[in-house]
C-alpha cells in the first residue's frame, strides 16, 4: 500500500524518514574531544533543517529549525532567516521559550515574505490565543510578531497575492469552533459521530464529517474581510497559487460526483474575486495536480500527473504543461525521463523548468526544457535534496548526504554552496560508518538496487551481524542522505542492509508497477537476492542475521519471516498480514477495490496476499510488533492479528502498543522507546546477549 505523491489527503506509508531520516534536537552542543559513534544519547540532539523560502529580492532565505525538549517530550518548530552570502544567520521565532501544551502550540511554520518586502510571514498557534493556528508577521522594519489572521476553522496554507493586499487563505470548517474550550465546566459529554462518507477516516485526521471540506478564501489585509473565492462547498480546494499578475488563481480539486470514489484531481484555474465561477484545465481520469506553478508571463501552469485510480499508488509523476486559458490541451513535458519529479519551479525566461528527480538512490535537481522534454542534472554529487525554492533568479533547497544532515544550500550553476550550519558542530563529535551501493540479481534476471552501510571502523575478514530493514511505501527508495537510524546500529557493530525492491521508486514505471496486486512475491525475491550478495561479499555473518521495517516495510517483514526462517529476529511495526483483516478498517479503500477488487468478487486474491496469517504455522521467527493506537493509515490491528496468530503458535512475540500515536510517531520519549525495544529485541534472538529495554511503553507526559 504505497503512498500517493499526489494527493495530499493520504498521509504516507514510508514514513520512517520523518522520525528516524530526520530525526530533531533540543539543542546544538559542541563536539566532544574526541568523535564517537553515534548513540542513542545523540537521538535528539540533530536539528531539522527545511521550508526555505527566498525573499522577493533573493537576498534573504526563511527557513524552519525544529529541535526536541526532552522534559517537555515534544517538538519544537522555529524560524530562522540567513543571508543569501551566507554571513547572516538569525532566528526569528522562539517557540521552545514559550509555554507550549501538548498539541504543540509555540510551534511555527510556513515562513512567507510579502511581495513587498514588508513582512515575514508564517503560522502559528501560540499559547492564549482564542483560535487555532493563525497566520502571523514581523514586520521587517523591525517589532515582534503579532497575529495577523483572526479566522474559525483549521487554517492548513496561505498566500500572499502580488500586490500584497490580499491573503489567500486554505480553511477546513470545524464543527466544535463555538463551543467552550473549559469541557468540565460546561459539563460536556461526548457525542456521536456520524458518518455517512465513502472515505471515511484518514491518518491524524480521524474521522471524516460530511462538511469537512478545505476551501478557498480571501482576506482583505487592510480591512480583514473574508470572502470565499469560489461557489463551490462540497470539494476539497488545494495547492493555491496567485497568477503573476494577481488577477487569477489556479488551485487543485476533484469535482466527480462523489470525489470519495476516486483520486481524480484536475488544474482548475478562477477570477482572483469572491464567489467566482472555476474553469477546470485537465481532464485526465486521474491524478492531476500537485506542486502547480505559474509561467513568468502568466500563459501556462506547469503541473505534475499522476497514474489511473487502479495504478495510482505506484504513480510516478510527470511534468506536464497547460494552458492557463485553456486554449490548447495539456502537455506531458517529462514522459520519456521515466522517473519520478516533483517541485516544479519555471525559469525567468518561462523556457525551462527546474524539478527535482527520484533516481536509484538519489534525488537531485534536474532542469528540463520545456519545448523538448530534455532533462539535464543540476548535481552530480550523491545526495537527496529537497524543498526546492526560487525567487529573483536564485534557487535554495534543502540538501543532505550519507554523512551529514539537510541544511539549505544555494545552487548556482551545478554547484551547491552552504548557507546553513546548524547540526557542524555536532557531526565534528561522530564517527560515521560509510554507506555503500550494493546490487544483486534475482533468479529471473532483475537487476536490485540497495545501499549497505557496516559497522564503525569495521575491519577486513571479519564477520558482522546485519539487520535487514525494509523501507515503506512501496513507492520511495532508500537514498544517500541522512539517515541516523543506519548510522546508530554501525555504532552497536551492526551492518545495516536497505533494499529498493521491485515497487520502490527511482528505477522506472515498469520497477514500481510490477507489484501490483501482487505483493510480497517479487519484494522477497529481491530482499534475499541481496541479503544473499551481502553475505557473499564476505563481512556478513549468515548465522546472526535480523529483519525489520515500518509501514509497508512492517507488512514486508511479515511476509519475510513467512517465506524463510533464515533470519534470527523479526521486527513488524506497523504492518499486517492480512488485507482481508484491513478491507474498510485502514483508509485505502480505493485501493482495495480498484487493484484487488472488492473481496466478494475476488476472495481468493485477498487469502492469495494473507499468507503471513493464513500460513502463519510457517513462520518460526522470534517477532516484535508494534503500532500507535490512533493509527488509520496501517491500524494496529493488523499487528495485533499477527501478534495473536505467533502466539498461538508458541513463536516468541512481543506487541508493543504506543497511546495516541499516528502512523508516524510524534511524541520523543516513545521514538527513544522504540530503539531501546528494537536494540534489545535483534541483541536477545540474534547474538544471544541481553540489552536492557522499557518494561512498558514509556510514560506519555500529561496531555
Amino acid at each position: 500500500m504505497p503512498s500517493p505523491r499526489l494527493v495530499p489527503a493520504l498521509c504516507a506509508f514510508g514514513v520512517f524518514a520523518v522520525f528516524a531520516g530526520s530525526v530533531i534536537a533540543s539543542a546544538q552542543t559542541s563536539a566532544s574531544t574526541t568523535p564517537h559513534p553515534v548513540t542513542l544519547d545523540d537521538l535528539f540532539r540533530f536539528h531539522d533543517v527545511g521550508s526555505p523560502e527566498l525573499s522577493p529580492d533573493g537576498q534573504w532565505v526563511a527557513y524552519t529549525v525544529s529541535t526536541v525538549d526532552t522534559k517537555a517530550d515534544k517538538r519544537t518548530t522555529d524560524i530562522w532567516m540567513v543571508s543569501w552570502d551566507g554571513r547572516e544567520n538569525i532566528r526569528l521565532t522562539y517557540g521552545a521559550d514559550s509555554a507550549e501544551d501538548a498539541n504543540g502550540l509555540g510551534s511555527s511554520s510556513s515562513p512567507r515574505w510579502s511581495p513587498d518586502g514588508r513582512y515575514l510571514s508564517f503560522m502559528a498557534g501560540r499559547p492564549g490565543q482564542a483560535r487555532g493556528t493563525q497566520v502571523w508577521v514581523l514586520d521587517r522594519r523591525g517589532g515582534e510578531a503579532h497575529q495577523f489572521t483572526d479566522v474559525k476553522g483549521h487554517l492548513s496554507s496561505y498566500a500572499w497575492s502580488p500586490d500584497s493586499k490580499t491573503l489567500l487563505l486554505a480553511i477546513q470548517p470545524d464543527e466544535d469552533e463555538n463551543k467552550s474550550k473549559d469541557a468540565d465546566k460546561e459539563k460536556e459529554k461526548p457525542k456521536p459521530i456520524v458518518i455517512d462518507r465513502y472515505h471515511f477516516k484518514e491518518d491524524v485526521e480521524g474521522y471524516l464529517k460530511d462538511n469537512e471540506h478545505t476551501q478557498l478564501y480571501l482576506w482583505n489585509v487592510a480591512t480583514h474581510k473574508l470572502d470565499k473565492l469560489t461557489t463551490d462547498t462540497k470539494f476539497d480546494e488545494e495547492n493555491a497559487v496567485w497568477s503573476p499578475d494577481g488577477a487569477r488563481i489556479a488551485y487543485v480539486s476533484n469535482h466527480d460526483p462523489d470525489p470519495d470514489r476516486s483520486i481524480n484531481t484536475d488544474v482548475w484555474v478562477v477570477d482572483a474575486k469572491p464567489n467566482s465561477t472555476p474553469r477546470r484545465l485537465t481532464s485526465y481520469d486521474g491524478p492531476d495536480g500537485g506542486s502547480i506553478r505559474w509561467s513568468p508571463d502568466g500563459q501556462s501552469i506547469a503541473f505534475l500527473r499522476g497514474d489511473p485510480l487502479k495504478l495510482w499508488q505506484y504513480s510516478e509523476p510527470h511534468l506536464g504543461i497547460v494552458a492557463a486559458d485553456g486554449s490548447s490541451a495539456p502537455r506531458m513535458v517529462t514522459e520519456s525521463l521515466d522517473r519520478a519529479v516533483s517541485s516544479p519551479w519555471f525559469s525567468t525566461n518561462g523556457k525551462s523548468v527546474d524539478v527535482l528527480e527520484e533516481d536509484d538512490r538519489n534525488e537531485y535537481p534536474v532542469t528540463v526544457d520545456v519545448t523538448t522534454g530534455a532533462a539535464h542534472r543540476d548535481v552530480t554529487e550523491p545526495g537527496t535534496a529537497r524543498g526546492l525554492n526560487e525567487a529573483a533568479g536564485h534557487a535554495v533547497l534543502v540538501w543532505s548526504t550519507d554523512g551529514h544532515p539537510g541544511e539549505i544550500y544555494a545552487l548556482e550553476d551545478g554547484h551547491l554552496r552552504a548557507l546553513t550550519h546548524q547540526n557542524d558542530a555536532l557531526m565534528a563529535g561522530l564517527k560515521l560508518a560509510p554507506t555503500r551501493d550494493v546490487s544483486a540479481t534475482t533468479a529471473d534476471g532483475t537487476e536490485v538496487h540497495g545501499l549497505l552501510t557496516l559497522p564503525v571502523d569495521a575491519q577486513p575478514g571479519v564477520k558482522y551481524p546485519m539487520l535487514l530493514f525494509i523501507h515503506g511505501g512501496p513507492n520511495g527508495q532508500d537514498a544517500h542522505g541522512w539517515d541516523i537510524h543506519r548510522q546508530l546500529y554501525a555504532g552497536r557493530g551492526w551492518a545495516e542492509l536497505n533494499v529498493n525492491y521491485r515497487g520502490s521508486s527511482g528505477r522506472g514505471s515498469a520497477y514500481q508497477k510490477i507489484i501490483a496486486d501482487d505483493w510480497g512475491d517479487h519484494e522477497i525475491q529481491d530482499l534475499m537476492a541481496m541479503v544473499d550478495q551481502a553475505v557473499k561479499e564476505g563481512q556478513v555473518d549468515p548465522d546472526k542475521l535480523a529483519v525489520g521495517g515500518w509501514s509497508y516495510g512492517g507488512i514486508l517483514t511479515d511476509y519475510t519471516i513467512a517465506s524463510t526462517n533464515r533470519f534470527k529476529a523479526a521486527s513488524s511495526g506497523a504492518g499486517m498480514g492480512n488485507p482481508l483483516g484491513l478491507y474498510g478498517i485502514d483508509e485505502y479503500i480505493n485501493q482495495y477495490n480498484n487493484e484487488l477488487g472488492p473481496p466478494w468478487k475476488d476472495l481468493e486474491t485477498y487469502i492469495k496476499l494473507g499468507y503471513p496469517f493464513f500460513h502463519a504455522d510457517r513462520i518460526h521467527t522470534p517477532t516484535l510488533f508494534m503500532g500507535g493506537t490512533s493509527d488509520f493509515n496501517v491500524p494496529l490491528n493488523g499487528g495485533e492479528q499477527m501478534y495473536e496468530a505467533l502466539k498461538t503458535l508458541n513463536v516468541p512475540a512481543e506487541l508493543i502498543v504506543y497511546p495516541n500515536q499516528f502512523h508516524g510517531f510524534t511524541r520523543p520519549s516513545f521514538i527513544k522507546d522504540r530503539y531501546e525495544r528494537w536494540f534489545a529485541w535483534y541483541d536477545k534472538w540474534t547474538l544471544g546477549k541481553t540489552t536492557p529495554a522499557p518494561a512498558a511503553p514509556a510514560k506519555a507526559a500529561a496531555e
